[in-house]
């Protein structure tokens, strides 16, 4: 069900009080500095957890000072995952103490009850002067501290994790809508050298190897098992303060799985480069009821906080022995599409700035952000998605594992839980702020060109050229989910029924869109009865979920016969 209550604001002093009782105790003794010494203050976000790039990488720790803030408010802002939080307030505290052993002086604030990061930030600057940071990836962060830039207590110098530029977008895919992907892709491989040979030919003769990349899993080989970690008194305190102040946010706190110092993101790239990589490709888009995480690497979320640098996982990996086809497939989700949706977010201002031919819904008052929804679309997210049994095997497991390890690999994402809310034509804005909060590497430049661009077409062919829908064949062919499951995905399986109900809606709008023209001529081509039969089975399925209940072929049955 929905989570209710998680809006309650914790409440914290601005110097953490009992929360922060063993992290302070260790900082105190980890720091080596000088208090008296000259320092060039840095202020670090919670997502640039790194002294490799940017203002620290110039700077002797003798000569540096950081800041960092802890905020509450910004922990109730969504309902976020036990495990995102976990993820941030335990990489950041270690990444304090990491730097305070190399002679950095730390300086860790928590902001106080209804504070966001402009009041902490005041009080440093005017200690020490102007703090330098690099731009926030984050456009939410980025609007939040510019007062502060514009005041001159903070300066921005760009953000250096990026392998990419905004001069890349341009030359690659044009500066105005619609961008695509792969001649961005294309482009900065040719520019960059990355798997590229000696001649400037494509390393094994072709940009992109993603149509050898769509085997289903077999069984064999057999799934590595996931890492998992040994935490001390820092994790202990974070999982503490979370189960007693967040209690009612969705998930299941499992600090054993959560990397949190730069040491266990090291172990993480090992063990994917090891472990994961040569059966990566072939099966990256397979799904398997039995295993979760099959050949997928985890590294995102230790990506997106800058524990691992892209530069070094790309270089990494176009250097290994691993066959060209994982390789490629692994490179083009890291150099191609995350800096692709990076470049399309910021462009657009995060959605805000769009053709005028894309509707834009109004969102209920406690989502935030843009709502695009080029076909309209605006039924609620169904209690499904919230731990409710919908009666559809794929999707109950699929979010089943999102709610309990905020996680799930990319075509769970795209294919089971993005397809869903998309043939059931719910709110864009809607899903997009569920995948926010549930899963713990989303952050507003990464899940919302996912899930409102290519995840629910909410934005047209912005950025994508066409619906990434289906019905139940692709999933019976790509899982195992079907052979649980109570409808049998060839002959009751409403899925397939909302995949062409979907067309019929929409076939206006979709008209002259060529990735779609098959599936508009088949329309063209189905029996009146069986068209009028989809609409009802789309009506039912619709009002199924949206009362919380569960599907039963019996019931799909009987709405297909009125």
């Amino acid at each position: 069900m929905r989570p209710a209550g998680w809006r309650r604001r914790a409440r914290f002093r601005r110097d953490g009080g009992e929360i922060l009782r063993a992290f302070r105790e260790q900082l105190s003794e980890a720091t080596l500095a000088s208090p008296g010494s000259r320092r060039t203050w840095v202020f670090v976000p919670y997502d640039q957890l790194t002294h490799r790039v940017g203002p620290l990488a110039k700077l002797r720790p003798s000569e540096a000072g950081i800041v960092m803030v802890e905020c509450p408010a910004k922990a109730s802002r969504r309902p976020y995952h036990k495990q995102k939080l976990f993820l941030v307030l335990a990489n950041q505290r270690r990444f304090a103490l990491e730097q305070a052993a190399r002679g950095v002086e730390v300086r860790y604030l928590v902001a106080g009850e209804g504070e966001g990061y402009g009041e902490p930030l005041r009080a440093a600057a005017a200690e020490f002067g102007p703090l330098v940071h690099m731009e926030p990836a984050e456009r939410e962060l980025r609007a939040e501290l510019t007062p502060l830039v514009v005041e001159g207590l903070l300066e921005v110098v760009p953000h250096e994790g990026w392998l990419t530029t905004a001069d890349d977008f341009v030359q690659g895919t044009g500066a105005e809508a619609p961008w695509r992907m792969d001649r961005f892709y294309r482009h900065v491989r040719k520019r960059t050298g990355i798997l590229m040979d000696s001649a400037g030919k494509y390393e094994g003769g072709k940009a992109s190897f993603d149509g050898e990349n769509r085997l289903p899993w077999p069984g064999d080989p057999p799934a590595p098992k996931v890492p998992r970690f040994r935490h001390g008194d820092i994790e202990r305190e974070v999982a503490e303060l979370i189960e007693e102040r967040y209690s009612d946010h969705p998930g299941e706190l499992d600090p054993g799985a959560i990397p949190t110092r730069a040491t266990h993101a090291r172990k993480v790239w090992a063990w994917a480069q090891e472990e994961c990589m040569a059966s990566f490709g072939p099966y990256e888009d397979a799904m398997s009821r039995e295993e979760d995480n099959l050949f997928h690497t985890r590294i995102s979320p230790l990506l997106h906080l800058h524990r691992l640098l892209p530069r070094e996982v790309v270089d990494d990996v176009a250097s290994m022995a691993a066959p060209i086809a994982s390789r490629e497939g692994f490179i083009r989700q890291i150099l191609g599409w995350r800096e692709f949706v990076r470049h399309v977010h910021r462009a657009t201002d995060g959605f805000r700035d769009l053709p005028e031919s894309v509707r834009l819904e109004r969102p209920p008052a406690e989502l935030r952000g843009a709502a695009p929804s080029a076909l309209g679309a605006s039924s609620s997210l169904p209690d499904a998605y919230w731990g409710q049994a919908s009666g559809l095997d794929c999707l109950d497991v699929s979010a089943g594992r999102v709610l309990r390890d905020g996680y799930g690999h990319h075509i769970e994402r795209l294919m089971v839980l993005a397809n869903l809310g998309t043939l059931l034509d719910v709110s864009p804005r809607e899903l997009t702020d569920w995948f926010w909060a549930c899963y713990v590497d989303a952050y507003d430049w990464v899940v919302e060109p996912n899930v409102l661009g290519m995840g629910t077409f909410g934005v047209g062919e912005a950025m994508t050229t066409k619906p990434y829908i289906s019905g139940a064949a692709y999933i019976d062919r790509m899982s195992d989910f079907c052979g649980g499951c109570a409808f049998h995905p060839k002959k009751t399986c409403p899925i397939t029924r909302l995949y062409w109900a979907y067309f019929q809606r929409h076939a206006g709008s979709l008209q002259g869109n060529q990735r779609v023209s098959m599936p508009l001529r088949s329309l063209a081509k189905r029996a009146p009865e069986k068209r009028a039969a989809d609409e009802r089975i789309f009506e039912h399925v619709r009002e199924v979920l949206e009362a919380g209940e569960r599907l039963t072929p019996e019931g799909v049955a009987a709405a297909a016969e009125e």
